[in-house]
């Protein structure tokens, strides 16, 4: 592997705070090792010069002018010997059966890996550059070109003979060439040229920035990011240029082409290599430092950098220095950088090292989170990416977080983290179970032990219940409602319990817990004794849920002292278990408690218990006077005469009087309002509902020398008596409180009453004129008459067979038909004939007559 150091951190520095480190250490975004297997073997007694990159393999060249093909492991599939100088430049077609190999010592060789054809020449000086045509293997694209001092587009005719142009010189060695799809881009001392060679146009000259630096030293980096999008590092210069298309009415003698810098800036180092990584950019920095003791710079190691380009500058989202090996000799120009669009492959090459960079993936992300202590990030990454695949990395990640959370003495956490990581392992639940156990930790671990479908052995649950009874009832208590019965031996835990009891035989908590256990086990007596001991409220939902209702017919009383509601509602509920008559024999000494089981009864329904309203009312009278009258006025079944005995004894008055009412003695019940209550407007409600004559008599006898009474008198009895005989008998000079009031109300109601007979007599007069146009509309429409109707009187068809003859027809407006010699005679209103079908069931509109005579 190589050695790579994280941005931010230097190997001779340490932390004083372990945390604080880790917290500020970013994630790396790419992970690195060496070209192993053949290249190292190659690399000891050689040195890489250059490489290209297909996705089935990688080409190697060397100082030594060989040129190794080799898999992506770094194993040597084929050797080539092609000059015994510096192997130059590489270069691959889309496809990867055709190779391009130019050298120092002017040898440019071009052939299929596959086939025999090929190209070979030798120049008297050196080419530093080749490229083939992407699509070199079909037969209409045979196409590279070379670079030295100048460059040259090779073409191959269709004699089969190679044609030679040059495409530029006179700016000194070209020492770089990148072609993409039509655009081919070099770089030579001067600056990058971009050549479209479907147009045979030159579109752009990029200028060099850093005219300081030797381009031989400090050569310049070209990569296409796509077919219209190439990225220029020089020096320290980054410049991103976009190919785009020359609008048609600007062309003139323009290239139909053009450039634009979308984004340019300054690096901190000298660039020795660019590739696109999607969106971003992969720099390859040669770096030179001054050291802390010399004035002098020395060689640092290489940095790779991802960054993120932008309109005026870049953002740096990772930094990582390579410890490649020999980089303390290493220049500028030494370093190069492949990259592999398929699978986002990085070589970085050196002349005594190749190193590969990839982008991390998931097992890469899970890896640094655990070295960093992140487990919980960590594990919530696994089940993400491996699921059931690698469920047992999944558990190994989590083991190694409880360990970690048992070591902070973070018990509850990881006892939580047991369920998500065990998953169904019985044998590490157990284990963990008896680690906990160990460092004193039951309880915390006792709330996420499996307890579905998924169990461990009983004598897990029984241990950990154990541990609570010793030092937690109510804890004990919540894990038995909690956890289901099936889990331990039930008879085990009673006896358990019941031996704590001895010692504590009044404690709640037990005994509840016991009652609980007596249900599971079935023994339901058991633990209605004790619950109806404590007074618990689930007493109810015991009887219930088992149907114990014959055990409770001696314990009525006990039940509705504990919850008089819940026990009621229970009784009625169940009747057909435990009847009336039994519920009203138990509670015949407690008569609060069976007015309270009667009221409720009665409430549900008037007739099931009248055998019980004598009863009743003096219940009512005794605890529950507000409910009393209503009970009267609902009951049936109610003997009056013992009621107004009842009601009279006690005074209640208004009880008497609507007893009286009911029993037809209404004047006396209107003298009781009148003179006890002395409440006028009640006497007045209750002469409305009597709707007596004499009642208002009464009523206006009793108040007349009562001025608050005859006040209330002309304000409410204006729709009911004629207040005219009201006024006529108040005695002249009598004080009336609000009369002017009483006496506008009524005019006011009188008024009222005239515009409502007037707009009733406008609507029936609209009506009537409504439906007498709708009649007379009726009765102006044409009758049908044809040869399929008949005479009502002699059934045979109304037209005559010859329609010559004369006839004559009567038709009436209810459509019976009859011949005029078939008519009954005349009837008792001279001049007037009905139809007698009708007229005996009815007389009215519609049966006069229509004569028809031909």
């Amino acid at each position: 592997m190589a050695e790579v150091e994280e941005k931010g951190r230097k190997p001779s520095e340490e932390s004083t705070d372990e945390s604080e480190e880790e917290d500020s250490v970013e994630e790396p975004k790419l992970k690195y090792e060496r070209l192993a297997n053949g290249v190292t073997e190659i690399l000891q007694k050689d040195a890489a010069s250059c490489m290209t990159v297909h996705d089935k393999f990688l080409a190697l060249g060397t100082h030594f002018g060989k040129v190794f093909l080799l898999d992506i492991q770094g194993n040597v599939t084929q050797k080539f010997e092609i000059s015994p100088v510096r192997i130059n430049q590489i270069s691959l077609d889309e496809s990867g059966e055709h190779v391009g190999i130019c050298s120092e010592d002017g040898k440019v060789q071009v052939f299929g890996l596959y086939t025999r054809e090929g190209f070979h020449e030798n120049f008297d000086c050196p080419v530093k550059v080749v490229a083939l045509h992407p699509r070199f293997s079909s037969s209409n694209y045979k196409q590279f070109v070379t670079g030295g001092n100048k460059l040259l587009l090779y073409e191959r005719n269709w004699l089969n003979r190679w044609k030679t142009s040059t495409l530029h010189e006179g700016e000194g060695t070209i020492n770089n060439v990148q072609w993409r799809a039509n655009l081919i881009a070099w770089a030579n001392n001067v600056g990058v040229k971009i050549y479209d060679i479907s147009t045979k146009q030159r579109i752009t000259n990029v200028s060099r920035d850093n005219v300081s630096l030797r381009p031989d030293m400090y050569p310049c980096s070209l990569c296409w990011k796509d077919n219209s999008t190439l990225i220029i590092g020089w020096g320290s210069s980054v410049k991103i240029c976009a190919v785009k298309e020359r609008d048609h009415a600007e062309m003139r003698d323009l290239p139909s082409r053009y450039v634009e810098i979308v984004s340019a800036f300054e690096t901190e180092f000298f660039i020795s290599g660019l590739a696109p990584l999607a969106d971003q950019l992969v720099n390859l920095y040669f770096v030179k430092e001054n050291s802390d003791h010399v004035e002098e710079e020395f060689r640092a190691r290489p940095r790779l950098d991802i960054i993120q380009p932008l309109p005026e500058g870049f953002e740096e989202l990772s930094s990582d220095a390579l410890t490649v090996r020999n980089f303390q000799e290493n220049e500028c120009r030494d370093y190069r950088l492949e990259h592999s669009e398929g699978e986002s492959l990085f070589y970085i090459i050196s002349p005594k090292d190749i190193v590969v960079a990839k982008e991390r993936d998931q097992d890469d992300h899970i890896d640094w989170l655990l070295d960093k202590k992140k487990y919980e990030e960590a594990l919530m990454a696994a089940e993400i990416s491996f699921k059931n695949v690698k469920r047992h990395e999944v558990q190994k990640i989590g083991m190694a977080y409880i360990n970690h959370l048992v070591e902070k003495g973070d018990y509850d956490t990881a006892a939580r983290k047991c369920q998500k990581v065990l998953g169904k392992n019985m044998e590490l639940w157990e284990n963990e179970v008896y680690r906990f156990k160990t460092i004193g930790q039951l309880k915390a671990i006792s709330q996420y032990l499996p307890r579905g479908d998924l169990r461990l052995r009983p004598a897990i649950y029984e241990m950990i219940l154990n541990e609570f009874l010793k030092t937690d009832y109510e804890g004990f208590a919540t894990l038995i409602r909690e956890w289901p019965g099936e889990l331990y031996n039930n008879m085990t835990v009673v006896q358990a319990v019941a031996d704590h009891l001895k010692k504590d035989p009044t404690n709640s908590t037990l005994l509840t817990t016991l009652a609980e256990l007596y249900t599971y086990d079935q023994r339901y007596d058991r633990a209605l004794e004790i619950y109806l001991r404590l007074r618990h409220k689930d007493v109810y939902q015991l009887i219930h849920k088992h149907n114990l209702f014959s055990s409770i017919e001696d314990k009525i009383v006990l039940l509705m002292d504990f919850d008089k509601e819940k026990a009621v509602d229970m009784l009625l509920d169940n009747e057909d278990k435990i009847s009336t008559e039994r519920v009203v024999e138990e509670l015949r000494d407690r008569p609060e408690l069976l007015h309270i089981y009667l009221h409720k009864l009665f409430k549900r329904d008037h007739h099931k218990g009248q055998r019980y309203h004598e009863r009743q009312i003096g219940l009512y009278a005794e605890y529950d006077r507000p409910n009393l009258l209503p009970f009267l006025r609902d009951s049936i079944h109610c003997p009056l005469e013992k009621a107004l005995e009842i009601c009279q004894e006690r005074n209640f008055v208004e009880e008497t009087v609507f007893l009286l009412s009911r029993m037809g003695n209404c004047r006396r019940a209107l003298q009781m309002i009148m003179e006890e209550l002395e409440d006028v407007d009640k006497a007045i409600e209750f002469a409305k509902e009597q709707d007596d004559v004499e009642l208002w008599e009464d009523l206006i006898s009793y108040s007349i020398d009562k001025p608050p009474f005859i006040t209330g008198l002309l304000n409410n009895i204006g729709t009911h008596v004629d207040p005219i005989l009201l006024i006529h008998r108040i005695k002249e000079g009598m004080e009336i409180p609000n009369l002017r009031d009483s006496l506008v109300k009524i005019l006011h109601d009188y008024n009222l009453q005239i515009l409502l007979r007037e707009g009733c007599k406008k609507i029936l007069v609209a009506d009537s004129l409504s439906l007498l146009q709708k009649m007379h509309r009726s009765q102006m429409r044409g009758v049908r008459v044809d040869e399929g109707s008949i005479c009502e009187s002699c059934h045979t068809s109304i037209l005559p067979s010859d329609m010559a003859q004369n006839f004559s027809v009567a038709v009436f407006h209810c459509r019976h038909m009859f011949h005029k010699e078939c008519l009954p005679s005349l009837g008792t209103i001279p001049g007037v004939q009905f139809c007698n079908i009708c007229s005996a069931k009815r007389r009215g509109p519609g049966s006069g007559i229509l004569e028809m005579k031909k």
